[in-house]
């Protein structure tokens, strides 16, 4: 089995970062979130994996490479304009050839992983199989209409009445049959070539749609608050054992004076003094804290500097520093930038990107 994993969007939703960086590479747990994808699908034994990407697409490339270290070969294949997911498929297809594969969305967590979904596909040989999952409110997605033998009916995308609550989520397994869809599918109104519309069509010829119902925890990570739950969930699974149990990891340095309490992981070369850690925690490598209050629900990438701080439920990114700031929440600090203080105020909150320089009252 071949994937093809989509990591072309611009993700307007998590600006100002994602003008210059891809949302793909966004962290949670301190691993970028794409990585955390082709984790799942070295997992079900992929080797071949083609990687659609746009604008930042030189970025990712660097970020990840030629696959060796996830086990597999990597294609980067250019997408020019966002012409939808059916269209990823169609620019794709030399690369797919006549393979089965799974199409899976660069800016999804799927924490359990994949594994249950692709040997059930492998099971069953469907021309198409689903990842749907229960949601409060169908309209806001493409709702899978399905029956009790798991078989797709039909599918709509952001029903104003909803006839199901069965949501599709990030990862689709196909055989080849999707590429005569593809291939005869016209654009929406939007413009786009519609997975949907390609899906529809092979309900249509009578091929075999199916959906596998995902009980683990899945998230878009396209907006802010998803993105510092997504990290908080992932955080909280930190060096588990398969019981849920760990004890603080530390790799790198931790001075005697330090308070640690819960899962905390300190990677090599990050070293904290005088600080008190409530976890869940991870400090990225070559990092430095002194004097802090730090968690719960924080990842501070490498090679930041915190320094008489206080920071909870939030995402620092590489070499970020924050100085003489008691009381962060909810936050994302870009890569590289510095946040410090001035008199007045109490309670902060930071949404910055890149290179910026903030001051906050204290």
């Amino acid at each position: 089995m071949k994937a093809l994993v989509l990591s072309g969007g611009e993700g307007t939703r998590l600006r100002p970062f994602t003008y210059s960086m891809a949302k793909q590479l966004v962290p949670v747990a301190n691993k970028p979130v794409l990585v955390h994808c082709l984790e799942n699908l070295r997992n079900i034994g992929v080797k071949e994996t083609g990687i659609v990407v746009g604008g930042h697409g030189a970025q990712i490339e660097e970020a990840i490479g030629d696959g060796s270290r996830f086990g597999m070969r990597i294609t980067y294949l250019r997408q020019e304009a966002p012409l939808g997911l059916a269209h990823c498929v169609t620019l794709a297809a030399e690369f797919l050839g006549d393979d089965e594969f799974v199409m899976y969305l660069g800016d999804n967590i799927l924490a359990e992983g994949i594994a249950d979904a692709a040997a059930e596909f492998r099971r069953r040989r469907p021309a198409a199989q689903l990842l749907v999952t229960k949601v409060a409110d169908p309209r806001q997605y493409g709702v899978a209409e399905v029956d009790a033998d798991g078989v797709v009916r039909a599918l709509v995308e952001k029903p104003t009445e909803p006839r199901g609550d069965l949501a599709v989520i990030g990862a689709y397994f196909f055989t080849s049959a999707v590429h005569e869809a593809t291939r005869a599918i016209r654009p929406s109104a939007r413009g786009e070539l519609e997975i949907t519309d390609a899906l529809q069509y092979l309900i249509e010829g009578g091929w075999a749609v199916t959906a596998q119902e995902y009980d683990g925890y899945w998230k878009d990570t396209g907006k802010i608050d998803d993105l510092l739950e997504c990290n908080r969930v992932l955080l909280e699974r930190l060096g588990t054992d398969g019981a849920g149990t760990a004890d603080p990891m530390a790799a790198g340095e931790i001075d005697a004076t330090t308070v640690v309490e819960g899962r905390v992981v300190v990677e090599p070369g990050a070293r904290v003094t005088g600080s008190h850690l409530t976890g869940p925690v991870v400090i990225g490598a070559g990092s430095v804290v002194r004097d802090c209050r730090i968690g719960p629900n924080v990842a501070v990438g490498r090679d930041c500097v915190l320094e008489s701080a206080g920071i909870e439920n939030s995402i620092v990114l590489e070499g970020a520093s924050i100085t003489d700031v008691p009381e962060l929440s909810g936050c994302v600090i870009g890569r590289w930038a510095r946040v410090s203080a001035q008199d007045g105020g109490s309670h902060n909150r930071l949404i910055i990107g890149d290179h910026t320089q903030a001051e906050v009252p204290v």
